[in-house]
């Protein structure tokens, strides 16, 4: 699950990006989306989880997401909620939200996720459209009837086009949230404006969610996106800002392996580790592979709407044919990265040392592209490992760090003592500055920083704003197992602990 930044909603619907032609926009305040359901899981003793969560969710309703990412989001959430004893008011808001019409960029119709979900809960279920939009042609241009425009499980166009089960009458208007309109999600709603996957696919998706759970995680990279906003480093989450760039493409295999990996949670621990390692091979070299792929593609490349790659070393999306990209900041560069505890792989932006130990930790050789020697393999004692560390990394990302070894913890302990204060001054140094900043203070292009509490990004030299939404604000977060910060949304007192937990004083600008 990981997840696109604000950053591409803020450079796409600032500007006209590499000159796509661009009409009314149709956009909503995403955080509305998921107030109710952070609400319930609060109430469930959800506590930080319930914003880790949410952020990470209403980011997908934006322009730039995966076509896919919402769905991933409402796995997550329910994901959380039946680990908080099965809450069914967390369920029940999760589905609502995976109908939640996205923004769309240009008055069409926004496509519709082709795979199955890892829950089950889940199936049937697809976003409705706004009213505005225009229902007979879809983002990419694509006509009713191509690829992408009927609901995964159906043969045939909605009937009404626009509607979801939740609202099976039809589009609904403009920027209203469908959980302020209807409680009912419309699961098992029998009709021409619902549908469900085929039993093949509701049995991989049972089987997924089933590994899924066996790993303790709340979705690989999903979950790693904490925030409306880009990290220094982009490649891990446990700092709550981490990834939020990165989007997970699952492999043709991902069914095949999830079944092997569900198969071993009924068995002892070491049969799931060997379930593991029967994927992890092949992950390596299909990120191998795809990075390059990648080296070759330029803005101009051809491409299917809604795909993600890396172009010249940025995040890109294809959108209405052409790249649309996104810079990974100072010393990042986009890569396909293996995932660690399913088959498939992610998209993301961190550095090329960092890609290439994880690639090789799979046992894959050839540096990030399979052509060449890998130079940060020899940090690694073993390729064991390496996958040791690589694996505890995701732990730690989706709030289950119980899975590292002790050893992993300990070695992880003492190699980041060294810049844990450091990153917590960091931190407070730019919320000092961030405090001074208004939306006309100069900037540089692609910068991003805390203005007036909220999360902004610096276009054609002025800082363009996105809301955290009820209850957030934005602030600069120390990292935690690297030198560095985060910016992200996040509650004062959240915030606040995160810096004094490095040995830093002074609260969130030091100056308390």
């Amino acid at each position: 699950m990981v997840q696109l930044s604000t950053s591409v909603l803020l450079a796409v619907s600032a500007v006209a990006v590499h000159g796509l032609p661009f009409t009314k926009r149709i956009a909503q305040t995403i955080s509305d989306s998921t107030t109710k359901w952070v609400a319930a899981c609060q109430a469930a003793g959800g506590g930080e989880d319930c914003s880790t969560v949410s952020v990470n969710a209403f980011e997908t309703l934006l322009i730039g997401a995966g076509v896919c990412d919402q769905q991933n989001a409402a796995d997550s959430m329910i994901d959380l909620a039946k680990q908080l004893n099965n809450n069914a008011d967390m369920i029940q808001l999760a589905q609502i939200f995976a109908q939640q019409p996205r923004n769309t960029p240009n008055s069409l119709a926004v496509p519709y996720c082709q795979q199955a979900p890892n829950n089950t809960e889940l199936n049937g279920l697809y976003q409705c459209q706004f009213e505005g939009a225009n229902q007979n042609l879809f983002v990419g241009n694509l006509a009713v009837g191509q690829p992408g425009t009927i609901p995964f499980g159906l043969t045939a166009a909605l009937s009404p086009l626009g509607s979801c089960p939740a609202n099976p009458s039809g589009s609904i208007t403009d920027g209203a949230q469908l959980v302020d309109i209807t409680t009912n999600p419309g699961v098992g709603s029998s009709g021409s404006s619902s549908g469900s996957a085929s039993a093949t696919a509701t049995a991989a998706a049972t089987t997924e969610s089933a590994a899924e759970s066996a790993t303790a995680t709340a979705g690989d990279n999903a979950a790693s996106a904490t925030a409306t906003a880009t990290d220094s480093d982009g490649d891990d989450g446990d700092d709550g800002g981490d990834c939020v760039m990165e989007t997970e493409t699952e492999s043709a295999t991902a069914t095949a392996a999830a079944t092997a990996t569900a198969a071993a949670t009924t068995a002892s621990s070491a049969a799931a580790s060997t379930s593991t390692s029967s994927f992890l091979l092949s992950n390596g070299q299909e990120a191998q592979k795809q990075n390059a792929e990648f080296s070759s593609l330029t803005n101009g490349s051809s491409c299917t709407s809604g795909t993600d790659a890396c172009v010249g070393g940025d995040f890109a999306q294809c959108v209405d044919g052409s790249y649309v990209t996104q810079s990974c900041g100072s010393g990042l560069s986009c890569f396909a990265l293996p995932l660690v505890n399913k088959a498939g792989t992610s998209i993301t932006c961190t550095t090329e040392s960092d890609a290439a130990s994880r690639i090789a930790a799979t046992g894959a050789t050839g540096g990030v592209t399979g052509s060449g020697s890998d130079s940060s393999s020899s940090a690694s004692a073993s390729t064991a490992a390496a996958a040791t560390g690589s694996a505890a990394d995701e732990a730690a990302a989706v709030g289950s760090s119980s899975t590292a070894s002790a050893s992993a913890t300990s070695s992880s302990s003492s190699s980041s003592s060294s810049f844990l204060l450091s990153n917590g001054q960091d931190a407070q140094k730019q919320n000092a500055q961030f405090a001074s900043l208004t939306a006309n203070s100069s900037c540089t292009e692609g910068e991003d920083a805390c203005v007036g509490g909220e999360f902004a990004q610096c276009v054609d030299g002025a800082y363009v704003t996105q809301s955290c939404g009820s209850n957030l604000s934005c602030f600069a977060l120390p990292l935690v197992n690297k030198a560095g910060t985060s910016i992200t949304c996040t509650t004062e007192s959240d915030a606040a602990s995160r810096i004094a937990a490095t040995g830093a004083t002074g609260g969130v600008t030091g100056g308390n």
